[in-house]
This record gives structure tokens, sequence and C-alpha cells, in this order.
């Protein structure tokens, strides 16, 4: 905290990064521009999400009444869900909506033709993984540049007119749709009579083909809560809480509601007490101590997971509300991981589900573990951008779990877990791994390649006396270095 107080000498550097604050009478740290979108934008969300969530318990009362006079028992969500999507997304992005409709509508296509042959999943990866790719080198593309007469369009923006930048999401749910339905196509059991019982059947269980119907990939694929940002489902899961709705509960709910809130609150004290973001961003650390410039390592990797959190429960809550169990995508705390595959299975356990299931198991899965990992994460780094430092993150992820697998083979825990040596080992190996995380993380997602080099040269340089001989004495150095190590075991 000293570092983000008006009397140190760095504040300067950052304080134009700052904004104007209401807890203590103390500036904000707004300078992410990922959270500052989601904060700013709180109250239009709330009314947006009140909306549906009323309007649809009105279409479910309505479409009750009207069922039961037809002696007719299912009552559907999907109709309202279209209609209400399809408003949403011009809301969102104007006159982009058609370019997403397209590029949805190309994708049914593609997998209503192929159906179960063996080259639909190919032909169905080459088209999504090439989307991401034109997105990105076409900026969404311009209306202008197909005829001048179009450039109008180009205009006509919406709220929220990027959206090529989070197609991404969408992408992972056509994939699933077009894999969820050459699996069912190859499946010649009957689903109808079944009944999932838990998550982890719904997303397995296929449903009978006429449920792969256009008027569902559509409720599905831009689905309101879900679509911004998230959680991710898999349309067979989606669909089966569709045809029968999981028991929600009032009492949870509000109990979500409660800890989104408590969230909320922790993450603006953080942000009016610790300006850690500014910080960063203008390396405003020369002249502290080894274990402030640690923490403000740390502190940036807390923000990153609290600042992912919040608005996935956030879209949670809005599920949850409409009747949509989605999944929890933060399960641990971000600094309760010893384990780097327990992490990534905690970690947007949404994302994970859907890797595990579209992309390892195919890949070859256990037997071909390292190979796998390494794909899977190399599309995990370009999937989040196409920049070096996220590749560099997924190649530093994949070589920092093969000593867990090594180790997990050399001394498992159904051998030795008994003998009075084997916590201390695995403790030591807790910590190489919490280690890891944090260099992998704040390579991939807070400084980068080059700003780790900086924040290890300000951190190793003190240790060798250059940066803080005239402060005190390397006796001193050394022991603020091991003071910072102690913090970060």
């Amino acid at each position: 905290m000293d570092l983000s107080n008006s009397s140190n000498s760095n504040y300067d550097t950052f304080k134009d990064r700052l904004s104007p604050g209401w807890i203590g009478g103390r500036q904000v740290d707004n300078s992410d521009r990922q959270y500052r979108t989601f904060r700013d934008n709180v109250a239009t969300l709330v009314l947006l999400s009140s909306s549906h969530i009323i309007l649809s318990a009105l279409y479910f009362r309505f479409s009750k009444s009207i069922t039961s006079l037809l002696r007719i028992s299912d009552v559907s969500q999907i109709p309202f869900s279209a209609v209400f999507s399809l408003l949403m997304l011009i809301g969102l992005h104007g006159c982009s909506a058609i370019k997403i409709l397209l590029i949805l509508s190309i994708n049914y296509g593609i997998s209503k033709r192929l159906g179960g042959r063996s080259m639909a999943p190919f032909v169905m990866w080459f088209f999504n993984m090439g989307m991401l790719f034109m997105n990105e080198l076409y900026d969404g593309y311009k209306f202008g540049a197909i005829h001048p007469a179009l450039e109008s369009l180009d205009r006509m923006r919406g709220f929220y007119p990027r959206w090529n930048v989070g197609f991404n999401i969408t992408m992972l749910r056509l994939v699933s749709f077009s894999m969820d339905y050459y699996w069912a196509c190859q499946n010649t059991k009957a689903t109808e009579s079944v009944s999932p019982a838990d998550e982890k059947e719904r997303v397995k269980t296929s449903h009978g083909l006429d449920e792969y119907s256009l008027i569902n990939y559509f409720a599905y694929a831009i689905y309101p809560p879900l679509y911004i940002a998230g959680p991710i489902m898999s349309f067979n899961n989606f669909m089966w809480q569709m045809r029968r709705p999981v028991d929600m509960r009032f009492r949870s709910t509000l109990i979500y509601l409660l800890r989104f809130v408590g969230c909320l609150m922790t993450m603006e004290l953080i942000l009016h007490y610790m300006y850690v973001v500014a910080i960063k961003d203008t390396n405003a650390w020369w002249g502290g101590t080894p274990a402030e410039i640690s923490l403000v390592g740390f502190w940036n990797l807390v923000i990153v997971w609290l600042k992912l959190l919040i608005p996935w429960r956030f879209f949670r809550l809005w599920a949850l509300a409409d009747g949509v169990d989605a999944p929890e995508n933060m399960v641990r705390c971000v600094a309760n991981n010893y384990s780097i595959l327990g992490f990534w299975r905690s970690w947007h356990r949404s994302y994970n589900i859907w890797l595990t299931r579209y992309l390892y198991v195919p890949l070859g899965g256990m037997d071909r573990r390292i190979t796998s990992t390494l794909l899977v994460f190399t599309f995990v780094a370009l999937w989040h951008d196409l920049s070096f430092k996220l590749l560099a993150w997924g190649w530093l992820v994949s070589l920092f779990i093969i000593p867990e697998l090594t180790a997990r083979y050399l001394v498992p825990a159904s051998k030795f877990g008994d003998r009075p040596w084997y916590r201390h080992v695995a403790a030591i190996g807790g910590v190489f791994n919490l280690l890891m995380l944090m260099i992998a993380n704040l390579i991939g997602f807070v400084v980068g390649l080059e700003g780790m080099k900086h924040m290890a040269a300000e951190l190793f340089g003190t240790l060798r006396g250059k940066k803080r001989c005239e402060e005190g004495s390397i006796e001193d150095a050394e022991d603020n270095f091991l003071y910072i190590v102690v913090i970060m075991l």
C-alpha cells in the first residue's frame, strides 16, 4: 500500500491513470480496460438482465396457461429466448449482427450437411479457427469494404461495436453444437426416455436429431445470460435444461447473489487502496523493496482472478435466475492452488470441461498426455489472443506440467502416501508449482515477457546490491529477498 500512497516518489508516474473513487475519499484504479468495460456498465447489465428475467417469467406463465388449455404438456422457453437473443444481438452490435448471424448460419449448414461423416470434425474445426483468424485480420470486417454504398451500415455500431473481440466465446458454442450433432448422428441409441441425473451426464447424453434444429441452435449460441462472456455450456447440457429444467432453490440463488456482491465489494476495496494495475502498467516500482515489487505482481494476479470471477458470476447468476444452471467457472481462490493440473481444472472450469470434451480427448487424452496437453494449451493461447506473450504462456504452462506428471509417476500417492516423508516432498512440489504458476500467468496476463524480465531485474538486482546499496547493507538486501521468498511460499 505504500507504493499506492500520494507520498510515494513514483506517485506522479501513475496518478493520471486513476479515476475519482467513492470509498474513503480515495481515487480508484480503474485502468484495466477489460474490467473497466464491465464496471462502467454494471447498471446497464443489471437493467438488461432484470428485463430478460421478468419477461422470461411472464412468457413462461402465459405459455403454461395456453398449453394447459390446449392440453399440451411441454412448455418451451426456446421461442422467447431466440427472439430476445436476436433483439439483444442487434442492440449490442448494430448492423454487425448480420455478420454474426451469417457465420452462425454457415456453421449450421456445414454441420447439418456433413452430419456424422468422418470428415465433419476437420471441416468444422477448420472453418471456426479460420473465422477467428479472419475476424482478427479484418478487424470485424467493414461493410464499406464491400461497397461504398454500404458504408452507412458501419456507423450503426450498437452499444458494443467490437463484436469480433467477444466472438471467441461464441465460437466455442458453435464447435459444441457441431461436435454434439456429429456424435448424435453416430449414436443410434434412443435418448428420449433418458433423464440425465447431473451435469456430467447432461453434457455427454445426446438428443434425438430433431432437437438439433435451427431455432434451438440460435437460442443456444446467443443465449442472453451467457452470450457476452460465458460460462460455457455444451449444446447437449443447454437443451436438456430447456426440456427438463433443473430444480432451482430460491435460497441457493439468493446466497449466490450475496457471494457475488461480496466479491464485487472486495474488488472495489482493492482498486481503491492498492493501485497495482497502474503501477504495473507504468513500471512505477522503482526504489521498492523486493517484497513490495513481488507483491505488485502477486496482487495483479489477484486482480486478474477477480476481474474474471466477477463478470462470470454475474452472468451465471443471471442464468440461474432464468432457471439455467451453468457451470461455475472459478471454484478455488487463486492463492489456494498447489497443483498445476488442479489449477486448470478450477480456473475457468467451464472452458476446461469444453477443452476436455472437444479437444483433449479427441486428440488422444491420457494415451498421448504430453502431446495433447501441448496442443491444447497452444490452442488456448491462440484462442485468447493472437500474440506471442500468450503463445509463450501456453508453452510455459505445458512445460511446467511435465515435472508434476513425472513426480506423480515416480512417487505416486497411492504407493507412498502413508510414508512420513511424503507430505514434505509434496509440499516442496507444491511450492515449485506455485512459483511456476505465478511466472507463467505474470507473463501471459499481467506484464508480458519484457515486463517479467524488468521485474526480475528489479528483484534480483536488489539481491546483488545494485539497486539499494545506498539504503542498507548487502545483508539487509538478502533479508529482504528471503522475506519475498517466504511471501511467495
